[in-house]
């Protein structure tokens, strides 16, 4: 098995979200405690295991992990993987739009990733859940980010994998005010959303319109802070597109600062899909695992 390093999301050098990319998976048997042994030891947000496809659609498998077990489907590991599989040498099928498409298949279905150079965009998958949380659920999501309830628009479902609880806040000012509370129960996932005003923006010099953040809790329970986050973004993107709060071409967003990284997500409105991209860079490649073994029980 050989292993990959990849920055997702950047924005300059090693400022996006890193990614660890095991290539050969089915050396291990397909063995989900031996790749979450391995996440844990990585200790980065996530690591992806590559495997043959048994879709026929697919150009391959994957399976997601985070340091408290798998996930169906996560953003940044798919345009990682993506980015990986294809400096391995991987050929997408031939298209008659000429475009270049990766399809990869996870628990979660089929994920088209389009790929334009060192830019790749995945299409974001149908919402699990959606809908407004209920009074528990509103006070359990402001409680855990840290947030101010009367900063805050709207509290929704944003399940597309991970279960996202959303919050709408009044500002990226707000997002950015928010202080985490330090555990929460496994599993937490929380995000939070704000729009930078355009005076602010323009003042600032932004290219960026939205700020996001996300946490989630680690294997031990303690509350962390993703750099950026494609799964969240996709789901924020859905949900402001329902709403009416965005609307074609898209946008972009910022998300990372408040723990020194620097991402910035691209939001592609069309024809009803929305679609997440962002740069990827290779930091390293085909690193051997030699020392790597399953687990006995």
């Amino acid at each position: 098995m050989k292993l990959d390093l990849v920055d997702v999301f950047a924005d300059g050098a090693l400022s996006g979200n890193p990614l660890a990319v095991v290539h050969g998976a089915d050396a291990i048997g397909d063995d989900g405690a031996a790749m979450l042994a391995l996440t844990r030891w990585l200790g980065f947000s996530e690591t992806t295991f590559l495997l043959p496809p048994t879709d026929p659609g697919a150009d391959y498998r994957v399976r997601i992990f985070y340091p408290a077990g798998e996930l169906p489907f996560a953003g940044h590991p798919t345009l990682g993987s993506a980015a990986a599989w294809l400096a391995a040498g991987g050929q997408p099928r031939a298209r008659p739009d000429g475009e270049t498409i990766v399809v990869q298949q996870c628990p979660a279905g089929l994920i088209d990733v389009r790929v334009q150079g060192d830019i790749l965009a995945f299409r974001a998958p149908p919402l699990r859940r959606s809908g407004p949380l209920d009074a528990a659920e509103r006070a359990e999501a402001v409680r855990v980010a840290g947030v101010d309830d009367a900063d805050v628009i709207a509290a929704v479902h944003a399940d597309n994998g991970p279960g996202w609880r959303l919050l709408h806040m009044v500002s990226a000012e707000a997002v950015l005010a928010a202080r985490q509370i330090a555990t929460a129960p496994i599993p937490t996932d929380v995000g939070l959303v704000g729009k930078w005003g355009d005076d602010r923006a323009r003042d600032r010099g932004q290219d960026r319109q939205w700020e996001v953040r996300a946490f989630f809790a680690d294997a031990n329970g303690r509350l962390v802070e993703d750099p950026v986050t494609g799964s969240l973004n996709a789901s924020v993107a859905q949900y402001l597109l329902a709403t009416g709060h965005v609307t074609a071409p898209g946008y972009v967003a910022g998300q990372g600062q408040c723990i020194g990284a620097d991402g910035r997500v691209a939001v592609a409105i069309a024809d009803g899909a929305v679609w997440i991209g962002g740069t990827v860079h290779m930091v390293a490649q085909g690193a051997m695992l030699t020392g790597f073994r399953p687990q006995r029980t």
